[in-house]
């Protein structure tokens, strides 16, 4: 059991009590207009006056047990089952087991994306996560979907999408793409997908509680702007929704434009039907404020635990066009795919799985070695043809010389054999330094070679093991900065 620091007000000079009181004009007016006088005066209030309540979700293939018991869980979000607020904020940055991935740190109202997926009324095999970084609504959908189903998880933007696949590496489930594309580019692969999630950029008013950035970015015409782009995002990536399929339209916003007025034009200019989410009264969620008796669901700070939100589900009515891939598409995805990779290499990676029987393994085009999932590989493939990819399957290894390095995505994948490593267990402090990027030694001298740094028996990535010391192997750019170990 370990036992984390508290936040302090240095940390988080936000979180720890709002300054800043002052909301735009047309804001306020806005929010009056769609909640009337009372409702729109709780709201500000509670975006002024209250702190935001904090949550995390724990990651189901890793286990909670250890995370869950060094966290101050005080109860369960209603309405995900892996969903807890607690009731203070740690310093989570200098939990070990965060970077471990064995929870996520996730605003409680987008988890309702759980809720939602009661809904949908079969298994859903492919689902494309269309704006997902930094990541919370991708891990979700991760533990949602069956094992053998496929989550492309994408970011338009470079950055955002780094900490995508970095978010989606610790979470560790190998069916899993990364990809870094704009809509336009997965309208192609027609009626590919069975679900579509777009929590898509908006003026995130949802976000004034906690960002006084948002507060400052925000004017009277972010809003239509705002819908504008949401328009296009959908309309153009819909060809890639089958029919039948499923929407699931969310944003972290309040006003109609950006929410109630685009779900209308889903439905009546690209053929949809929104789907009513089961939401037992005490939640306190809101629905439509339009006056349209749309099924949708709204969260207002105020009157539900959780920061802005609006989402509706939508099943896609209109005729779609048929799915297809001739032989230039297959031609082109295995030229990007594969290179030649050695059978020695191939054989010593594969190892390294669990199970190995499950996994294609193949070499990318700069030689570095992956695990795709035989039950997805296909399809992988086929989007990795039409997109830019970060990542497909379990990154597994980079040859260098005669040497294999295993990668640091496959220490936390649980695709990993844990047994094919040597394992040295980190204390707290040294599993900081570790996440540091400074040198950590094994209590056993005599370990030679790659070995599995861990913590409470959840790895951290590897080490190269070398005369009672170690080279660090944590990648550079995951390095945590800020000196914990004096907190502790």
């Amino acid at each position: 059991m370990h036992s984390l620091p508290l936040e302090s007000a240095a940390d988080a000079p936000d979180r720890a009590k709002h300054s800043f009181k002052m909301f735009p004009i047309a804001f306020q007016e806005n929010i009056t207009r769609l909640l009337g006088p009372e409702g729109g005066a709780r709201l500000l209030a509670a975006l002024n006056d209250e702190a935001a309540p904090v949550s995390v979700r724990f990651n189901p293939f890793k286990g909670g047990a250890a995370a869950k018991a060094g966290l101050p869980v005080a109860e369960p979000v209603p309405w995900c089952a892996d969903g807890f607020y607690l009731a203070e904020r740690p310093q989570f940055t200098s939990d070990p087991l965060l970077h471990a991935g064995a929870y996520y740190v996730q605003e409680a109202s987008s988890m309702f994306i759980a809720q939602a997926f009661k809904q949908i009324d079969f298994e859903p095999r492919r689902v494309l996560d269309l704006c997902a970084a930094p990541g919370g609504k991708s891990t979700l959908w991760r533990a949602l979907l069956p094992d053998d189903a496929l989550l492309v998880a994408n970011e338009p933007i470079r950055p955002r999408a780094n900490i995508l696949a970095e978010n989606l590496a610790k979470w560790g489930h190998p069916n899993v793409i990364v990809s870094n594309a704009y809509a336009d580019g997965f309208a192609p692969l027609h009626s590919f997908f069975d679900v579509i999630a777009a929590d898509v950029p908006c003026s995130g008013e949802g976000m004034f509680r906690k960002d006084r950035a948002a507060r400052e970015e925000w004017t009277d015409g972010s809003p239509s702007a705002c819908a504008a782009r949401q328009w296009d995002i959908v309309s153009t990536v819909w060809p890639a929704l089958r029919q039948g399929g499923y929407l699931v339209y969310s944003t972290c916003t309040f006003n109609r434009e950006e929410n109630e007025d685009i779900v209308w034009r889903i439905m009546k200019e690209l053929g949809a039907e929104p789907v009513p989410i089961d939401c037992p009264a005490e939640w306190n969620i809101e629905g439509d404020l339009t006056g349209r008796g749309l099924p949708v669901n709204r969260f207002l700070p105020g009157r539900t635990r959780g920061e802005g939100l609006f989402l509706c589900l939508l099943r896609k009515t209109a005729e779609a066009p048929q799915p297809r891939e001739g032989k230039a598409d297959k031609k082109k995805g295995a030229a990007a795919a594969k290179a030649k990779a050695d059978k020695a290499a191939l054989a010593l990676a594969g190892q390294w799985l669990a199970s190995p029987e499950a996994f294609e393994i193949e070499a990318d085009r700069d030689g570095n070695l992956r695990a795709l999932p035989k039950s997805t590989a296909q399809d992988m493939r086929r989007v990795a043809a039409a997109v830019r990819t970060l990542s497909l399957g379990t990154p597994l290894a980079q040859p260098k010389g005669r040497d294999l390095i295993p990668c640091h995505s496959l220490a936390l994948s649980t695709a990993l054999r844990r047994e094919a490593f040597p394992k040295f267990e980190l204390s707290r402090e040294d599993a900081l330094r570790y996440l540091r990027r400074e040198a950590v030694a094994p209590a056993d001298a005599s370990l030679r070679g790659y070995a599995l740094a861990t913590y409470q028996g959840f790895p951290l990535g590897f080490a190269k093991a070398l005369a009672g010391r170690a080279n660090n192997l944590y990648p550079k750019e995951w390095r945590i900065r800020t000196d914990y170990l004096q907190n502790t």
